[in-house]
């Protein structure tokens, strides 16, 4: 990834891809008042800088939960007997690997780790809790906090867009 400048076009730019990636190149170019072509390729920069990662489809849960159920999401916080940074990257590697934690966070002060993890049922998610917690000796302590309704979901970043 290569270092850019960000002027006030590229942050409208990202600032609308966050509200809504499937805009077409020239809605989005309207919307920044430059041309299409501009547009384009200040967009194809942004991806290749890194600073937009990936576009995904946000789902809505309530709509998925009648065809597939609701899941059980849980906020989990996560204490490690050693925080060697060793330690700590070995811990993050395997929650990495486990498609139900959707994110993990260092945090301080407090527990060293919050996942937020969805899991079809309470039986998986004991048997996740078994593959992540219970087997390693470094967790010292894991305690759940089982989400009985959301309220509020985003992903977007605060974006200080001057005028």
């Amino acid at each position: 990834m290569k270092e850019i400048e960000l002027d006030a076009i590229d942050l409208q730019l990202l600032d609308q891809l966050q509200k809504d990636a499937s805009l077409s190149n020239q809605v989005l170019a309207d919307r920044v008042h430059t041309s299409a072509p501009t547009c384009l390729r200040r967009v194809k920069r942004l991806r290749e800088s890194g600073l937009i990662e990936k576009q995904v489809a946000v789902l809505n849960p309530q709509t998925l939960a009648a065809h597939t159920g609701h899941g059980l999401t849980a906020i989990v916080e996560v204490s490690l007997d050693r925080q060697d940074t060793g330690a700590m990257e070995a811990f993050e590697k395997r929650v990495a690997l486990e498609a139900a934690v959707q994110q993990c966070y260092r945090v301080s002060p407090g527990p060293d780790f919050c996942l937020v993890v969805h899991t079809w049922d309470m039986p998986a998610y004991r048997a996740l809790t078994q593959r992540l917690f219970t087997t390693d000796a470094n967790v010292r302590n894991v305690k759940a906090f089982f989400s009985v309704h959301r309220s509020k979901f985003g992903a977007e970043l605060p974006m200080h867009v001057p005028r």
